[in-house]
C-alpha cells in the first residue's frame, strides 16, 4: 500500500495511506520538537503543553472536546517524546470531518486558560508521583540523566518540580508560538479514508500556521561513564546498563534490531534464557536501543533481589561480551529475522500502528518505505554484521551502570564495569 503525500506552502505535511478493508481512521498531528528542545529553564514545557492542548479553545471547553470525542466514539491521546510531540486519535471512518474539526480546533486555538492550567499542572504533580512511584519507569529516567549528564537527553520529559510549579500560561504560549513551526508539522493518517478529502479538510487551518522565530540548533551528546546508585528501600534493585546506540537514519540500524533481538528482546534470547529461565534471578528482563536524529543509546534493564544483584550484572556482562568476541549462530540470526518479520506483519493490521511508522519515516527519513522494502534490509543483515556491530556500540567508554533499590555500596559494581 502506497502513501500519499501534500506539502502546503507554509511547509507543514498532509500524509496518508489508505486501508480500504478497515472500518477506522488513525490520525496524528506531530511536531518535531520536544523536550530536547527545551533549555533547563523551559524543561517539561512540551509536556505541559501536550497536557494543555485538551483543556479548551476559544470555542469548546475542555468538557466539551472529550464530550465530542466520546459521542463518535473516539479513542485520543497524545504522547511527549525527546524529539517529538503527537496528538492523535482513531475514530470511525464516517467520523473523519469531526475529528479534524476538532484537531484543527484544538491546535491552532487552545487558549491555555491559567484556570485550567492550576488543574492541571496538579495532576502533572501526580503523573510525576506514580512515575516515581514505578521503579521500571524511574530507572530509565535515571539511567537517562547518568548516561547523557546536563545535555537535554538527560533532562526528564515530564520536567522538574521547580519547572512545573512555576510555569505561566505565557510561557506555554510563547514556546508553542515559537516552536510549533509549519515545517515541523506532520499529519499523518492510515484507514479508510481518501487523501484528497483529508487534504481538503485540514489545509483550510494548517495553512494559516506562520512561521516564528528560528528553530533552536540540537547539539549532539555525549555519553559518560560510570556507576550510579539511588539507594531505595524495595523489594528489588532495578538496574540498567547504558552505552552507545545509533541513530534513527544509520544504515546499521536493521542490524541493530536483530541483536537486539538476539540478546535480549524475547522470551528465547540470550538474557532471558540465561538470567530468567536458567538462573531465576529476575522477573523482567529487557534490552533496547533508543534512536534520536543524531545519536542514539542501547542498553539492558531488569528487576532483581538485592543479594543477586552483582550475579546478575556479570551474567549479562558476559552474554554482552559474547556478542562482541563470537559470531551469533546462523540459526539465531534467522529466528531474529522472522521474530521481526512477524512483528513487522501484524503491526500492519493496525491502523494507528501504521500511522505512527507513516509519520516517522516522513520525519527521520523524509519519505515512506514499505514493509517489504525493510524486510530485504533486515534479511541482508550477516552475522560479521552483527558482531561488528556489538564491538563498536558495547565499548566500556562511554557506560553507565544505574541502580535503584536496597543497595549501599557501589564497589562491587564499579568492579564489573571497570573489567568489562
Amino acid at each position: 500500500m502506497s502513501a500519499n503525500k501534500t506539502v502546503l506552502e507554509n511547509g507543514v505535511r498532509i500524509l496518508s495511506r489508505r486501508i480500504p478493508y478497515a472500518r477506522s481512521v488513525s490520525l496524528g498531528v506531530w511536531v518535531e520538537c520536544g523536550a530536547r528542545d527545551e533549555s533547563p529553564a523551559q524543561n517539561g514545557l512540551s509536556h505541559f503543553i501536550e497536557h494543555m492542548i485538551f483543556k479548551g479553545t476559544a470555542k469548546r471547553s475542555a468538557f466539551d472536546i472529550a464530550k465530542e470525542f466520546d459521542v463518535i466514539g473516539g479513542q485520543t491521546n497524545a504522547f511527549t517524546a525527546m524529539e517529538t510531540t503527537c496528538y492523535h486519535a482513531r475514530v470511525m471512518d464516517t467520523h473523519l470531518d469531526t475529528m479534524v474539526d476538532i484537531f484543527s480546533d484544538i491546535f491552532l486555538s487552545s487558549v491555555f486558560d491559567p484556570v485550567e492550567m492550576e488543574r492541571e499542572r496538579a495532576v502533572i504533580f501526580q503523573e510525576r508521583s506514580m512515575m516515581e512511584d514505578s521503579p521500571e519507569d524511574y530507572i530509565h529516567v535515571l539511567s537517562e540523566n547518568a548516561f547523557w549528564g546536563d545535555h537535554a537527553l538527560g533532562r526528564p520529559i515530564i520536567g522538574s518540580p521547580e519547572n512545573i510549579m512555576t510555569f505561566t500560561d505565557a510561557d506555554l504560549r510563547h514556546f508553542f508560538q515559537g516552536l510549533y513551526q509549519p515545517e515541523r508539522i506532520v499529519i499523518a493518517a492510515c484507514g479508510n479514508l481518501e487523501h484528497d478529502r483529508l487534504t481538503e479538510l485540514t489545509a483550510p487551518a494548517f495553512s494559516g500556521i506562520r512561521s516564528g522565530k528560528k528553530m533552536p540548533q540540537r547539539i549532539k551528546a555525549k555519553g559518560r561513564s560510570g556507576v550510579f546508585l539511588h539507594p531505595k528501600d524495595s523489594g528489588q534493585v532495578h538496574i540498567c546498563l547504558q552505552t552507545s546506540g545509533i541513530s534513527a537514519t544509520d544504515p546499521r540500524r536493521y542490524a541493530a534490531s536483530l541483536m537486539n533481538t538476539i540478546l535480549g528482546g524475547n522470551m528465547s534470547s540470550r538474557l532471558f534464557q540465561e538470567i530468567r529461565e536458567k538462573r531465576g534471578l529476575a522477573y523482567s528482563l529487557y534490552s533496547f536501543f533508543s534512536s534520536y536524529t543524531d545519536t542514539g543509546v542501547s542498553g539492558v534493564c531488569l528487576g532483581t533481589a538485592a543479594a543477586k544483584a552483582t550475579e546478575a550484572v556479570d551474567v549479562f556482562f558476559g552474554e554482552i561480551s559474547r556478542l562482541k568476541h563470537e559470531d551469533v549462530k546462523v540459526s539465531e540470526l534467522r529466528d531474529a529475522v522472522e521474530y521481526t518479520r512477524g512483528n513487522l506483519m501484524l503491526a500492519t493490521e493496525s491502523v494507528d500502528n501504521q500511522m505512527v511508522r507513516l509519520a516517522q519515516n516522513e520525519i527521520h527519513l523524509g519519505t515512506h518505505l514499505s514493509v517489504q522494502e525493510i524486510v530485504k534490509e533486515i534479511e541482508a543483515v550477516t552475522v560479521e554484521d552483527i558482531r561488528a556491530l556489538a564491538n563498536e556500540i558495547y565499548r566500556s567508554d562511554p557506560m553507565t551502570l544505574t541502580l535503584l533499590g536496597p543497595l549501599s555500596d557501589a564497589a562491587p559494581f564499579e568492579n564489573l564495569l571497570h573489567s568489562f
